[in-house]
């Protein structure tokens, strides 16, 4: 059975790491697998797989040494806008598998922006090393050929997740998260149209990673009821893909909140806080909202209504994640 292991943004119960941790798991279920998580004991539970502690660095040099296959990503662990420390950390991590003579697989990351001179130099010179490189957008990829670095595009991993049919529940979904351009002229705009257009359905406030959003989904769901106290509201942390399935309409901030709601035929309104979802929904044809909310929300909501829940399944269905060369290796 083929060792691999798994460097990544995990265990700290993000909804789209977390995703495309089960997307890359499940595709490697005939392999011995053991993921480095912040949380390693609720990364083996809910995966099935070996975990270490993500700074448990004895633990993790041994497992790397004793792997076939050292995978980095998805997300965006190459760059050192958020920190630089973690940028130092996912670098090490690669060098350490390179430095083993282990295969090494870049693994649908957005890479950059690296602003550090030095940090460039060694993401460069450590890329340039490894068995297979693949990125989930164009200016990772110019970057990268910049850097005459050999790379493949790929679609987000999340398109292989298998989203089951559910049947359609009378609510409507709103996810959000907190972002530095978060207003409040935004979540009141966004009251008053569930107030006014969905007052009778169910509204249900979506958190994707507590640690970060939890606080912003009860301050919005208090203004929500403060425009209506009739409303019924309930803020979902678990079964989020479960839940997204079910749902009638979605208003949505995260990208792959976004995807999971087109997998599963639901109509949705992107909400414009980064240019990834502001592509998707571009794509996907969806009704976009900016984070100052200036649009005739309107004109949003028929845009919304008029969606057709049978082409936003195809538009999902007609991307594949090419896993070609990535099988290739094990």
């Amino acid at each position: 059975m083929v060792k691999v292991c798994i460097s990544g943004y995990y265990g700290f119960k993000n909804f789209g790491d977390e995703a495309i941790l089960k997307v890359l798991t499940e595709h490697l279920k005939d392999a011995d697998v053991t993921v480095f998580s912040s949380d390693s004991q609720f990364t083996s539970d809910t995966y099935g797989v070996k975990s270490v502690k993500t700074f448990d660095l004895k633990n993790v040099v041994k497992t790397i040494q004793n792997t076939d296959i050292l995978i980095s990503g998805g997300g965006s662990l190459l760059q050192d806008v958020t920190s630089l420390k973690s940028l130092i950390y996912y670098s090490l991590i690669i060098a350490l598998g390179l430095l083993f003579n282990k295969k090494v697989i870049i693994f649908a990351q957005g890479i950059g922006p690296i602003n550090n001179k030095f940090a460039q130099i060694v993401v460069k010179n450590l890329l340039k090393q490894c068995s297979l490189v693949t990125v989930r957008d164009e200016n990772s990829l110019k970057l990268l050929e910049n850097w005459d670095i050999d790379a493949k595009l790929v679609c987000d991993p999340i398109y292989s997740l298998d989203v089951p049919c559910q049947e359609k529940t009378n609510a409507i979904g709103i996810q959000i998260r907190d972002f530095k351009t978060m207003n409040y002229n935004l979540l009141q705009k966004l009251a008053m149209l569930v107030s006014t257009k969905f007052s009778d359905k169910k509204v249900e406030i979506f958190s994707l990673q507590e640690a970060q959003d939890l606080e912003l989904c009860r301050k919005f769901e208090k203004i929500l009821l403060s425009v209506n106290p009739e409303i019924k509201t309930e803020i979902a942390t678990d079964n989020i893909i479960e839940r997204i399935s079910k749902l009638e309409y979605l208003i949505a901030m995260r990208f792959h909140a976004i995807l999971v709601a087109l997998k599963s035929g639901v109509k949705t309104c992107a909400i414009n806080y980064d240019i990834k979802v502001e592509k998707l929904a571009q794509d996907a044809d969806l009704p976009l909202i900016s984070m100052d909310a200036h649009e005739n929300l309107e004109i949003i909501y028929n845009k919304l209504q008029n969606l057709n829940s049978d082409e936003l399944l195809r538009f999902a269905n007609s991307k594949s994640f090419d896993w070609t060369e990535f099988d290739e290796l094990f």
